[in-house]
């Protein structure tokens, strides 16, 4: 009897293994622990009951609203490992918080401007998510 070349391979085919993602990859518990926290103080500044601000806040209430909404997609985005879900997640919270604040929470106020800042803080923060993950391959 003779062998031949099937007679020598395996019965099943071997199972590929998948590499192992390094220590800064999006699961990592730094990466999450930032984007809770980076929530809860969106949520913190957006529903606090009362905010009472001393002396002129003309702009930088607006530089608030853009990073209150930047950091979080940023952090949320990175630690999902998704631009996608991050960006529908807070640009649909944007006008929800500005609505919230206008009907439900007393001493606060919507302002349709800040919804757009919100906004813009969104695409910022999915900019730097993409360019980040473009970097981070490069």
């Amino acid at each position: 009897m003779q062998a031949t070349y099937l007679d020598s391979l395996p019965m099943t085919t071997p199972s590929r293994r998948v590499p192992a993602r390094p220590a800064s990859a999006t699961g990592s518990r730094l990466v999450v622990g930032g984007a809770v926290l980076a929530v809860v103080v969106q949520l913190l500044v957006l529903y606090w009951p009362v905010v009472t601000v001393e002396g002129p806040v003309s702009w930088t209430d607006k530089v608030v609203h853009l990073l209150v909404f930047a950091v979080p997609t940023y952090a949320v985005g990175r630690a999902l490992g998704s631009v996608r879900t991050a960006v529908v997640v807070f640009a649909v919270h944007a006008p929800v918080s500005e609505l919230v604040q206008h009907f439900l929470l007393p001493g606060r106020s919507g302002d349709p401007w800040d919804a757009v800042l919100d906004l813009v803080g969104v695409a910022f923060g999915a900019a730097a998510l993409v360019v980040g993950s473009r970097l981070r391959r490069w």
